[in-house]
Order: C-alpha cells, then sequence, then structure tokens
C-alpha cells in the first residue's frame, strides 16, 4: 500500500524534523500545510521533499484539515500533529502494517500515548485514535439475501503507539477558538461541549472558569444529555465557590445531587468551599465522599490526589496526626 502524510502545521520548527525522521521510509507522499508560520517550519518541510501549500487560518482545524486531505494522492492518509513521534519498535511495526495491511480495511486505529506527563485533556495515558484512513472508500453490498451496502467502516485496531510529545500547552488557545464558536453559533456541539469543561478542570485558571460561567448556565438550562448537564454543574459550583456564592454553589450541587451521581468534582468543591469558612468537619465529609464515594467525571485527581491532600491538610490543622499520616501515606502511595 502506498501512504500519504498529511499534516497542518504552524510555528513548528523546533519538533517537525523530530515528526519527520521518525516517519522517514515510511510515506510515500509528504503533505504539509502551513496554516501561517513565521519561523522556519516551511523551509524544514521543504528539505524533506514535503508538497507545500498555505492555507489561510480561519480559526478551524477541521477546514484545514479537510484541505489537506485533499491534496493526497496515495492509497491510505496517515494523519498526524508534528509533537507526534514514533519510536523505533513502532516504525518497525508501521513497516509491517504497510507490507501486510488488507484493502478492505478503512480505517486504522493506533495508541496515542504519553498523554498524562503533559497535562493535556485527557484522564489516561494512552488511547485508540483512528490515524490511518482509505483515501477513496468503496461500497460492497452485503448478505445473500435482503442484501444492503456495508455503512460501518471496516476498522483495525494496531499496536503501534504514536508518542505525544509537545513543547507547550495548548489551552489558551483552545479556550480562544471555544468562545469563538460559542459567539458564531450560539452553542458548542455535544463533544465541544464536554471538552471545553473537561479542559477547565485539568488546565484552566480561575479566570478560564468565570470567563466561561455564562455559557455553562445557559446550557444547564437546555442540555438533555445527563453528562453535559453534570459538567455544567461541576463548572458553576466552581463558579460560585471562587466567588464565595452560595447560591451558586446551591444551584449546581442540588442539580446534580438530584440526578443521584454527582461527580467528585462538584463534590470536592463543596469540600473547599467548607474548609474556606473553616468548617472543617463539613469539609471532611465532602472531601472523604470525593475521594471513595463518587467518581470523577472530568478530572480523575478531583477522585484521587485532590480530596486526599485536603483530608491530609484539615487533620494537620485539628492536630489528629494519625488521620493526616494516613492520608499522607495514601498521596505518597499515588506518586
Amino acid at each position: 500500500m502506498t501512504f500519504s502524510l498529511c499534516m497542518i502545521v504552524k510555528n513548528e520548527e523546533a519538533v517537525l524534523a523530530r515528526c519527520l525522521d521518525s516517519l522517514s521510509g515510511l510515506m510515500d507522499e509528504l503533505i504539509i500545510v502551513d496554516t501561517g508560520s513565521t519561523d522556519r517550519t516551511k523551509e524544514i518541510a521543504a528539505s524533506y521533499g514535503a508538497k507545500l501549500y498555505d492555507f489561510p487560518w480561519v480559526n478551524d482545524f477541521a477546514a484545514a484539515r479537510n484541505f489537506a486531505f485533499s491534496k493526497a494522492s496515495c492509497e491510505y492518509i496517515y494523519s498526524a500533529d508534528a509533537d507526534e513521534v514514533l519510536e523505533e519498535r513502532d516504525r518497525f511495526l508501521f513497516k509491517r502494517l504497510k507490507e501486510t495491511l488488507l484493502p478492505e480495511i478503512d480505517i486504522v486505529q493506533m495508541l496515542y500515548t504519553n498523554q498524562l506527563f503533559f497535562n493535556t485533556t485527557y484522564n489516561f495515558d494512552e488511547e485508540l485514535r483512528p490515524k490511518l484512513f482509505k483515501r477513496l472508500r468503496s461500497f460492497v453490498w452485503e448478505d445473500p439475501l435482503h442484501e444492503s451496502v456495508r455503512l460501518s467502516p471496516v476498522i483495525y485496531d494496531s499496536d503501534i503507539r504514536i508518542k505525544h510529545c509537545p513543547t507547550s500547552e495548548h489551552q489558551g488557545r483552545d479556550f480562544h477558538l471555544l468562545k469563538g464558536v460559542i459567539k458564531k453559533d450560539g452553542k458548542l456541539s455535544n463533544k465541544l461541549h464536554k471538552m471545553y469543561a473537561r479542559e477547565l478542570f485539568i488546565a484552566g485558571t480561575d479566570s478560564d472558569f468565570m470567563d466561561a460561567e455564562n455559557y455553562f448556565r445557559d446550557s444547564l438550562n437546555s442540555d438533555q444529555d445527563l453528562d453535559a448537564i453534570l459538567m455544567d454543574c461541576c463548572v458553576i459550583a466552581k463558579c460560585g465557590r471562587l466567588r464565595n456564592d452560595p447560591e451558586a454553589l446551591l444551584l449546581a450541587s442540588s442539580r446534580a445531587l438530584a440526578s443521584g451521581n454527582a461527580p467528585s468534582e462538584l463534590v470536592f468543591e463543596l469540600g473547599e468551599y467548607y474548609r474556606a469558612r473553616r468548617d472543617f468537619n463539613e469539609a471532611v465529609i465532602w472531601y472523604y465522599n470525593a475521594a471513595f464515594e463518587t467518581e470523577s467525571l472530568l478530572n480523575r485527581k478531583y477522585h484521587e490526589s485532590f480530596p486526599l491532600i485536603g483530608l491530609h491538610m484539615i487533620y494537620v490543622i485539628l492536630g489528629d496526626s494519625e488521620n493526616a499520616k494516613r492520608y499522607g501515606t495514601m498521596l505518597k502511595d499515588m506518586e
């Protein structure tokens, strides 16, 4: 099979050569679309023999990727980002995949790894992601009787690991783009809505939360999906706690608790609220609940280390050395 590499880039001179070196010998065509670099990105891409295209940035990653895909001519398209790396083991597996790939496979998924190390918007260190796509998909009739066209793609889950090694965090860019979509369309898709909430709880600053509050308050009154409603409540609860606004905290808590499935993130915020008011007995209840009686929805640290830190701090303040040591030991065991 022949493979086209398709990438969109902007100011990637620090990592682009590393990425292209790791793919050396595996690609039959390099398609690199630049969205406005002011550094040596295009010069580096050209040195690898890439077909270079300019695409004016329109605050839309999908539009840029669609343009890149439109320039590919090989049988399969490999979609990569400049901060990804294939190590030697995975280069071998990739080469073997290329030699043995069956033509009926439409999509190959690969393991995207090293997520937690860089404070990305995920709660797991690796996940399967679609990375290799058949450029021209054929449609096939199935079943000898009452025949129908197969609509679902044929997907193969490979063992290839793609190492994600960014040199900077992207949450500032992401929040800007998300707010632009909200301003333009009035609402985010269900997928982006959840990504917004998750990114806030993993990488957002206090001001990022306050900027997002009105959107999530409006969403709370219109969302039908339970997870989306609970995420709305988590954001509103955090904002209420930051503003020392018991009414907002009560609104979010009552909605979430009524569902019977309040997330650790919201329960933890109740612990933070009572700790700030020096109501330590009440704070202990909610920290304990966050750590041991609920599950996280957005950031697993709200179910793991964060409430344990709260419990440890309170017992230190109260002079309860036994419990302080107990939760301190739990924290060390997580390291």
